[in-house]
C-alpha cells in the first residue's frame, strides 16, 4: 500500500508538468524489495509506468493546445535512435548505480532548485543542429538509465527560452513517451525482458489516475512546494541509498 501511494502521488506531480515520473519511479522502486539489485527490472518497470503516465499527459496537453509539432519532432529524431541503442546496452553493478544515484541527485537538485517562473514569451524553435546534440545525449541517457528523459528536457527548454511552459510540458510528454518505448523495446531486443505482470496489473491502474488528475491540473500540482519537498527527500534516500551500497556500507 505504501508503495502504490507513492507510485500515485508520483504521477500526479509529474504529469502536472508533462513528464511520466521515471526518475520518481526508479527512487521509490529502488527503496522496494521487489526490484533487488537487478537494473533491467527498474529500467522496464520505469518505463512502463512512463508510458501510460506521459500518455495521458499528452492527452490533456494537446487537447488544450499546447503541443508545437514543430518542437517536438526534431528531439525525438535526434533521441529515439540512441534511446533504443542505450535500452540495448547491457549496463550492470556498479556503474548502473553510479549512473542512478546521479539522475536521482540531479532530480533532487532540480526539483529543489525549480522557482514558479511564467516564462509568458519565448524565443522560438531552435534550429536543427542546435536540438542534435541535446536529443541525442539525452535519448542515450533516457536508454540507459531507465527514464523518459522529461527531467532533462524541461529545463533545457526552459532556459533556452524555446517555448512557454505548458508549451515544454506537452513537447516533454511526447519525448518521453517515445523515448521510453524506445528504451523498452531496445532492452526486449538484446534479449532483456524482465516484466512482472502481476506488479504490473496492480500499479498501472494507479498511476493511470494519478496522471489523469496531475494533467488535468496542468502545472498547479508542481508549484506546490511541500509536495516537491517530500519528493526531493524521497530521491535522495534513494540515492543514498546507492551510494551506501557503492561504498559496502
Amino acid at each position: 500500500m505504501v508503495l502504490l501511494s507513492a507510485l500515485f502521488a508520483i504521477a500526479i506531480l509529474y504529469s502536472s508538468v508533462g513528464h511520466g515520473g521515471g526518475s520518481g519511479y526508479l527512487a521509490v522502486l529502488s527503496l522496494s524489495t521487489l526490484a533487488g539489485s537487478d537494473p533491467i527490472w527498474l529500467k522496464q518497470h520505469s518505463w512502463t509506468l512512463n508510458l501510460v503516465v506521459a500518455g495521458i499527459a499528452f492527452l490533456h496537453f494537446h487537447r488544450q493546445g499546447f503541443h508545437q509539432r514543430s518542437l517536438t519532432v526534431p528531439f525525438l529524431v535526434a533521441s529515439v535512435p540512441m534511446a533504443f541503442i542505450g535500452g540495448y546496452l547491457r549496463v550492470d553493478g556498479v556503474l548502473y548505480d553510479t549512473l542512478l544515484s546521479m539522475v536521482l541527485i540531479w532530480a533532487a537538485w532540480r526539483l529543489f532548485d525549480s522557482q514558479s517562473v511564467d516564462f509568458e514569451v519565448a524565443s522560438g524553435v531552435p534550429e536543427f543542429r542546435e536540438v542534435v546534440p541535446w536529443g541525442a545525449s539525452i535519448g542515450l541517457a533516457s536508454g540507459v538509465i531507465g527514464i523518459g528523459g522529461g527531467i532533462f528536457l524541461s529545463p533545457v527548454m526552459l532556459l533556452n527560452r524555446w517555448a512557454t511552459p505548458k508549451v515544454v510540458a506537452a513537447s516533454a510528454a511526447a519525448f518521453i513517451w517515445v523515448n521510453s518505448a524506445a528504451g523498452l523495446i531496445g532492452s526486449a531486443a538484446s534479449g532483456q525482458f524482465v516484466l512482472d505482470l502481476d506488479f504490473i496489473t496492480i500499479a498501472v491502474p494507479v498511476v493511470l489516475v494519478g496522471g489523469f488528475i496531475g494533467s488535468t491540473y496542468g502545472a498547479g500540482v508542481a508549484h506546490q512546494s511541500t509536495v516537491r519537498r517530500l519528493l526531493v527527500g524521497v530521491l535522495l534516500i534513494a540515492a543514498g541509498k546507492r551510494v551506501l551500497g557503492l561504498l559496502g556500507i
